[in-house]
């Protein structure tokens, strides 16, 4: 497989499109956020048909969300009034933390295995957004008909562990918020609410036999965090009927799922590695669903997107 790079300037931005002909599949990646901005499919018509929320436009809504695929570390979600204590040294930020606000250095192009690879050093944060020296690779990879998404980090501390968390903020575009559904592999799931945007320490798990969501959609605003307690097979495939779209998410070794949206024509499926804060503030060391990497250590996770056209888009 070989494919093809080009870079693009719109709007006083630098873009990266990675396009595959041969499978029909194109990404186009945003330097600032290293953002996934437009995952799209050569049609039988030769149209490319993207399946990401506001699919390469960069203008912003009159409302609602306006991303496509955020990506978030070194923490995810929400720190209490956007700060707290790691190990005593205070950290500050927004949502989801530093790394959707970066412009990222220009990436490693490999065009003949397919893939982009971004970088953060310990040198492109502050202390207050982060205070230990740690690296990440982000790659995005086109392998025949899947993408993968690949976070590799490299905590350079000599002495101490690095605490993180991280994942992708991808929405999925439907004809409408009524249109779309989410297919969900059986197995036992841990609910963790989040009634304020802040865990409050309520649980619920259950067991699920497999099939549709079992959420009532308007509650999506408020968001579903699951944990995969024991879900062997970890394929969740969102599918739209009207637009003839589908995305099979391969979810293994990902500890936890997030499902989001303001009421708008999409839904995001989160693949997350670690939770958002407490509304009773733990240290940020002591956060639920922290990842933790030992010093001079590194550590890899991915997840693959299969977005697909045509009748088997439906479910």
């Amino acid at each position: 497989m070989s494919c093809s790079h080009r870079e693009e300037q719109r709007e006083g931005r630098l873009f990266d499109v990675l396009t595959d002909e041969e499978t029909g599949l194109r990404l186009v990646v945003s330097r600032l956020g290293a953002e996934l901005i437009s995952l799209a499919r050569r049609d039988e018509n030769g149209e490319w048909i993207g399946f990401l929320h506001r699919d390469g436009d960069l203008t912003p809504p009159e409302k609602g969300w306006g991303n496509h695929a955020t990506v978030m570390g070194f923490f995810l979600h929400h720190l209490k009034d956007q700060r707290s204590l790691y190990r005593g040294e205070p950290i500050e930020g927004g949502t989801h933390s530093f790394l959707r606000g970066k412009d990222w250095r220009a990436p490693q192009v490999e065009t003949e295995e397919g893939r982009l690879t971004y970088t953060i050093e310990p040198a492109d944060y502050t202390a207050t957004e982060y205070p230990l020296a740690v690296a990440l690779e982000l790659s995005y990879a086109i392998e025949e008909e899947d993408v993968r998404v690949t976070f590799t980090f490299e905590n350079q501390e000599p002495e101490r562990a690095a605490h993180l968390g991280f994942g992708l903020h991808p929405g999925f575009a439907a004809a409408n918020f009524e249109s779309f559904g989410l297919d969900m592999p059986a197995g036992r799931y841990r609910r963790h609410f989040s009634p304020t945007n802040y865990l409050s320490g309520q649980t619920q798990d259950f067991d699920f036999s497999g099939g549709e969501m079992p959420f009532d959609r308007e509650k999506l605003p408020g968001s579903f965090i699951l944990e995969l307690v024991n879900v062997p097979d970890r394929t969740f495939t969102f599918y739209d009927p009207p637009t003839s779209r589908s995305v099979t998410l391969e979810l293994d070794g990902v500890p936890y799922l997030t499902l989001w949206s303001d009421g708008g024509a999409f839904l995001c499926v989160e693949p997350c590695w670690g939770l958002t804060d407490h509304d009773q503030q733990r240290p940020f060391e002591d956060k639920e669903g922290i990842q933790i990497l030992a010093a001079g250590m590194q550590f890899e996770a991915s997840f693959t997107m299969s977005p697909r056209l045509g009748a088997g888009a439906a479910s």
